[in-house]
């Protein structure tokens, strides 16, 4: 497809400003309350917070380049980019730190990089090039398009990272779909992934085991693997209809609710603004994936089309991955809250990826209304 060429100022002119609304609230939100939970966490709220400001600033900028690129430049160097990204996976394996228990960061000296959120970026970019160049319309070319996501699901396995490859997989499963898989061989595959959950428990490393006997049970072990989501229901459920009020939340403060300001931001933020403000921040997410789902609906390039399908199972998966853990509904994975949670990887990717939904978006201007 020939590639458009827009000026950042034409770019920026086009951008879908309700999504813009809706990320801006989102991230203001994370941050006010990153800075609430920090206070609790090391009685240095600000530090927490503006250390987020300040890869929000990098984020901008990222966003900025990633828009004046624009994604068919990127897809033009997907297997490339993807090639770059499973070396980076490798290099975790061998050069990685380890922070209870994973081995997912590269520590650079003034930062912690995390490859395993930049892979998803990638991942989306070479299944929307991949699978229009080879449509998975039959059984064998359903596996080769498996075998792209394959490759960096074992690697974050190994590390262990089992919330990442869950959404590597989930991203694969819709992408597969979206290029135009039967149907019949994307429920196959679901089939057979759960005739296979009785085999994988044995697979599964300790920690791992723990998480999933608490998620069925949680008081089975209250104050060992079964603390943190008790802790994090007890915060959802004690902010009521409007919530204790901004610095007011005792979970955090007191230091009984862990990792508030990255794994269970959803709890800190439910705890202070309660039921009301939760609906809200949810409201929020609906509207950026009514967005995201909208631009994918409107561009007649089917590589975007796959592309924008990954980018929106992303954000939606891994939101209701990270709502749900911290309401108890779901096991923990350690997964963050999309532009919320404290994290300067996760952040940078996440703008990075709404970076190339807008492109897809302004290159469908002239079907807009």
């Amino acid at each position: 497809m020939e590639e458009t060429k827009r000026s950042l100022g034409e770019s920026i002119a086009g951008l879908d400003k309700i999504q813009l609304f809706s990320v801006v609230l989102l991230f203001s939100l994370g941050v006010l309350s990153i800075f609430s939970a920090g206070a609790g966490f090391d009685g240095r709220g600000s530090s927490y917070a503006t250390r987020q400001l300040l890869w929000g600033a990098v984020s901008v900028v990222a966003f900025l380049a990633t828009l004046k690129i624009g994604y068919e430049r990127f897809l033009r160097e997907a297997y490339l980019l993807y090639g770059v990204s499973l070396l980076l996976l490798l290099s975790v394996i061998a050069l990685g730190m380890t922070v209870k228990g994973s081995q997912r960061w590269i520590d650079l000296g003034f930062f912690r990089f995390q490859p395993t959120e930049f892979v998803k970026i990638t991942l989306v970019l070479v299944l929307a090039k991949h699978l229009c160049r080879y449509p998975p319309l039959n059984f064998a070319s359903f596996l080769g398009g498996l075998a792209v996501p394959a490759l960096s699901g074992i690697l974050v396995l190994i590390q262990p990272d089992a919330g990442s490859a869950m959404v590597y997989g989930v991203i694969a499963f819709v992408a597969l779909v979206a290029a135009g898989a039967p149907w019949r061989y994307p429920a196959g595959l679901m089939a057979s992934a759960t005739a296979l959950l009785p085999f994988a428990w044995h697979f599964l490393r300790e920690y791992q085991k723990a998480r999933i006997r608490v998620f069925l049970d949680p008081w089975s072990d209250p104050l060992g693997a079964g603390y943190n989501v008790i802790q994090s229901r007890i915060a959802v459920g004690s902010g009521g209809l409007l919530g204790t009020g901004f610095m007011e939340g005792l979970q955090s403060k007191l230091r009984f609710l862990p990792e508030p300001h990255t794994d269970f931001i959803f709890g800190v933020f439910s705890e202070e603004f309660g039921f009301v403000g939760a609906l809200g921040m949810l409201l929020l997410f609906g509207l950026l994936f009514w967005r995201l789902v909208e631009a994918g609906l409107r561009t007649k390039d089917a590589r975007a089309k796959v592309l924008i399908a990954g980018v929106s199972t992303w954000f939606w998966f891994q939101t209701l991955q990270s709502i749900g853990m911290s309401m108890g509904l779901l096991p923990i994975t350690g997964l963050p809250l999309p532009l919320v949670s404290y994290g300067g990887s996760s952040l940078l990717s996440f703008s990075i990826a709404l970076g190339l939904a807008q492109s897809v978006y302004v290159s469908t201007l002239k079907s807009y209304t």
